[in-house]
């Protein structure tokens, strides 16, 4: 069985096997990349997806409204959990983007609503040979950024954005000879 040359340990194999790639449209799901994403900034996937359980329980099961209230005292306690990453930064944005992404809500009816106007509300299907041709941001991805940036989230650049669009399914990614190819979308 052919797979995407990136998932090489136990967990990325299982990440990429179940999750990466297909279409996501559950707000809290949308909540959780956002989170996950820009968490990963500068680090790799394996160590976010190590941390990924450690993430659900610090930051309330990604529930937006929930995070949304952290104050000063909660956001310093996370900073000393060994279980996320402890970077004053990535957990002040993930308060911030907690809120923007409320306002979002409030405006679409949804996340999902808002996001999927990017790609024109269906995934786009990408037909990559090699790793080396997956580029690490695109048209839309700068698109995305842009509006998420112009709302007020943080971690929102174009790279972080690609990645949680591939892994949201809002692009399809994997490899042609990847046997998730023709199963995502």
């Amino acid at each position: 069985m052919h797979r995407c040359g990136w998932a090489k340990n136990d967990l990325a194999i299982r990440y990429h096997d179940e999750e990466w790639g297909v279409p996501v449209h559950d707000d809290r799901r949308w909540f959780e990349f956002l989170i996950l994403e820009g968490a990963q900034a500068g680090l790799s996937w394996d160590t976010i997806l190590k941390k990924r359980e450690n993430y659900r329980q610090a930051f309330a099961g990604f529930d937006p409204a929930h995070v949304a209230r952290f104050d000063e005292t909660h956001q310093a306690k996370l900073l000393t959990d060994p279980g996320i990453v402890r970077n004053r930064a990535k957990v002040a944005s993930a308060v911030t983007n907690a809120r923007e992404f409320l306002k979002i809500q409030a405006e679409f009816g949804s996340f999902d609503a808002y996001i999927w106007r990017f790609v024109d509300g269906r995934p786009i299907r990408n037909g990559w040979k090699t790793l080396s041709e997956v580029p690490a941001r695109t048209a839309e991805s700068d698109a995305l950024s842009k509006d998420l940036k112009k709302r007020g989230f943080k971690f929102v650049g174009t790279t972080i954005c690609y990645a949680m669009m591939q892994a949201t399914g809002l692009v399809n990614d994997h490899l042609v000879e990847c046997f998730r190819y023709p199963l995502s979308n």
